[in-house]
């Protein structure tokens, strides 16, 4: 699968593929990463890509031809293009199996205010947002997409069973998890892990993994345990 990202930035997506997991899924042929620098798109000599706004307002936007010209660059390689911003829908783990389908993704990750309204909509197949905060660029939403994404890939995790009751699935959290072993173990003597875990009875653990998955979701995230709820009613 590739993976292309057009950006300001370059050195800031280049830099989370040199370790781990996707470095090594990189080095195995499983994942393909394209970094285009926006500024080779300009049509001016020093190479400006954005201009103020129309009507006014702080920061500058990313221009329409600009993006245009490069997203044009692409388009026989029909991938399929993500925009990056604020105003969006929430990404989540259904889009990230969903994503791990496509051949081809590219991220368009902004910077000051945003992008001209008019590239996202000539060009975009999808707009994601991270979550209800505002970050200064989109490289690190894009590459936390891709991340996620990559992850669904067969064989870019050393284990598929790792991708097997994660947080999200069915609108629940994932259920607190313990080291076998612990080299301090006096202090921690008061925080022991449930007496289940160790005793090998498989269904009781699944179902008291279930039970403090409830307990997880309905304290950090009640907006999930409620939809866990109705869709626990409807089966």
């Amino acid at each position: 699968m590739k993976f292309s990202f057009l950006t300001l930035f370059p050195s800031l997506v280049a830099s989370y593929f040199q370790d781990s997991i996707l470095k090594r899924a990189l080095d195995r042929g499983l994942i393909e990463v394209d970094i285009i620098d926006l500024r080779n798109f300009a049509s001016n000599k020093y190479h400006k890509v954005d201009e103020p706004q129309i009507g006014g307002g702080a920061g500058q936007v990313i221009c329409a031809d600009v993006l245009d010209r490069a997203l044009e660059s692409l388009r026989e390689q029909n991938p399929w293009v993500i925009f990056l911003t604020p105003s969006a829908p929430l990404f989540s783990q259904k889009d990230s199996i969903r994503l791990s389908q496509k051949q081809h993704i590219v991220f368009v990750c902004g910077r000051y205010e945003g992008f001209d309204e008019r590239a996202i909509e000539s060009w975009a197949d999808e707009v994601f947002c991270m979550g209800d905060f505002i970050v200064t660029g989109g490289e690190l939403p894009s590459l936390c997409l891709c991340d996620s994404i990559s992850r669904q890939i067969e064989g870019v995790l050393g284990n598929v069973d790792s991708l097997k009751g994660e947080s999200f699935e069915n609108f629940l959290l994932e259920a607190p998890v313990f080291a076998k072993t612990i080299q301090d173990s006096e202090k921690f003597s008061k925080i022991s892990p449930p007496l289940e875990f160790s005793q090998g009875n498989h269904s009781k653990i699944a179902g008291l993994k279930l039970t403090l998955s409830e307990y997880k979701t309905r304290y950090y995230r009640p907006d999930l345990y409620q939809k866990w709820k109705n869709h626990k009613d409807k089966k």
